[in-house]
């Protein structure tokens, strides 16, 4: 049985009146990988979806819920997923891709029907999924890590040195409003996105992964003078508006991914926040 749920947005004064349970209840997205199931959360913000698909022993396909709307999932939206299990088959009307470990897929608008399926059922494929609305079709491509744009970032001495994989972004492959990348942090170092930034026209959600057993994450969320945190667990994501920062700190190093949509494509539009101005 898939699982889909629908959060309405929220917006920076109704967050300042939240406790632990409605931040997460709200923002937090516990349940990405079931066996056999596809799960999808649709956030308001950017009427954007986020979710997982593990196909251990099945084959599973693309759902079209009910609020969509629509004739089939991608009538008037583009998916993109990044593969952090075993090694996986994706169909795309008839045409096969496979996808190994941390290899990304774009699925572009109107394709009508997509499936997910795992190499071996030991080792099954975990398919994190982000999908946007689309208003113009762009070709269905797989992008490997070795055609990312990567960029290094921070140093060890303050702890949040990271290598950016820009997977499907604008400078890699065209898109309508959905970047996917994933981000690894190098031993020693557990701050991402730090300093700390927003972007009002686009929102953004994370997905933690590579969180070693018995370590946790926690988010920072919230407005850069009024921050909320969330701790999180291996294989979790979480929602940011577009008037939040979105950063964290482990407790080991991890690996995230980054997806967003809204109005454009530049990366670089951010409005950065001084590390010792944040309350």
């Amino acid at each position: 049985m898939n699982k889909f749920e629908s959060r309405y947005a929220q917006s920076p004064k109704e967050v300042k009146q939240m406790d632990t349970a409605a931040l997460r209840e709200n923002f937090l997205i516990e349940s990405i990988f079931e066996a056999n199931q596809v799960n999808l959360t649709l956030s308001h913000f950017d009427r954007y979806i986020v979710g997982g698909a593990m196909p251990v022993n099945q084959q599973l396909a693309l759902p079209n819920p009910d609020d969509l709307k629509a004739s089939y999932f991608l009538e008037r939206r583009e998916l993109g997923m990044i593969n952090v299990g075993g090694k996986a088959i994706i169909t795309a009307d008839g045409e096969q891709y496979e996808l190994n470990y941390k290899e990304a897929l774009y699925i572009g608008k109107g394709t009508k029907e997509v499936s997910f399926a795992s190499v071996n059922t030991n080792e099954p494929a975990k398919l994190y999924l982000n999908s946007a609305p689309a208003h113009h079709t762009y070709p269905t491509k797989k992008v490997s890590k070795a055609e990312a744009e990567i960029v290094e970032l921070g140093t060890t001495e303050t702890a949040n040195h990271r290598i950016i994989n820009k997977l499907l972004v604008n400078s890699v492959l065209p898109t309508c409003q959905l970047q996917m990348g994933m981000t690894e942090l190098k031993s020693g170092s557990v701050w991402n996105t730090m300093p700390a930034h927003t972007h009002d026209r686009r929102m953004e959600a994370y997905f933690y992964f590579e969180v070693p057993q018995g370590q946790s994450v926690c988010h920072f969320m919230g407005q850069p003078q009024e921050t909320r945190h969330i701790w999180m667990q291996n294989d979790q994501a979480v929602i940011s508006p577009n008037w939040s920062i979105h950063s964290g700190a482990g407790t080991s190093n991890y690996t995230f991914i980054w997806g967003m949509a809204g109005e454009n494509l530049d990366y670089g539009d951010m409005d950065h926040c001084a590390i010792t101005e944040l309350k």
